[in-house]
């Protein structure tokens, strides 16, 4: 949101509509769920009933605006307003909504592929897309920038090892799966 000053009035702004509406829905399941006592969450955790079953792909993709409590909403969201705005000012909000989607959709179906009997829920995948396609804004085609190396390295090295070695109740493999989305896209998006 940004605040323009003028002689006599401050002018609060909608920027950014796809990250703040996208916010603002992961705020209303959050609390729809606590309101519900959790019996709302079946509409935002992946987990596959069969793959006949239409509710199987809505949940591929409405998966990223459920959020197992206030801690994992705060994490999510602190990243997505954060890198969001900046994000849909440089390539646009079709572009942000289409991101978004193909990294619910990814991180959904691969892990119903691979992980059926656990569900998932959160917006971690997309928080790594927004973390690895920020690195690549200033990406020049025959360049590879170092920034853009040690950011893959960090955060998805940390996230193959702790998915390895770590035992803990966090989707790496959805975390893997959004930067790699986010770094492929972000290659393509601005090579010139």
């Amino acid at each position: 949101m940004s605040v323009k000053r003028d002689k006599k009035h401050v002018k609060v702004t909608f920027n950014a509509p796809v990250v703040l509406i996208f916010a603002i829905i992961c705020l209303g399941a959050l609390i729809l769920s606590l309101i519900t006592n959790g019996k709302s969450d079946s509409m935002f955790i992946a987990y596959r009933y069969g793959w006949l079953r239409p509710a199987t792909y809505l949940r591929m993709l409405t998966h990223v605006f459920g959020h197992s409590g206030w801690n994992h909403f705060i994490g999510n969201m602190s990243f997505i307003l954060l890198l969001g705005p900046q994000l849909e000012e440089r390539y646009g909000s079709k572009k942000i909504i289409w991101i978004m989607a193909v990294t619910a959709l990814a991180t959904g179906f691969i892990h119903l592929l691979f992980f059926a009997r656990v569900g998932l829920c959160g917006a971690s995948g997309i928080v790594f897309a927004f973390i690895l396609l920020t690195s690549f804004t200033s990406f020049k085609e025959g360049e590879l920038p170092v920034t853009v190396i040690l950011v893959a390295l960090i955060y998805i090295g940390k996230q193959v090892y702790e998915g390895l070695f770590v035992d803990s109740n966090i989707s790496n493999m959805a975390h893997i799966i959004g930067g790699t989305v986010g770094a492929f896209v972000g290659y393509h998006w601005n090579k010139t």
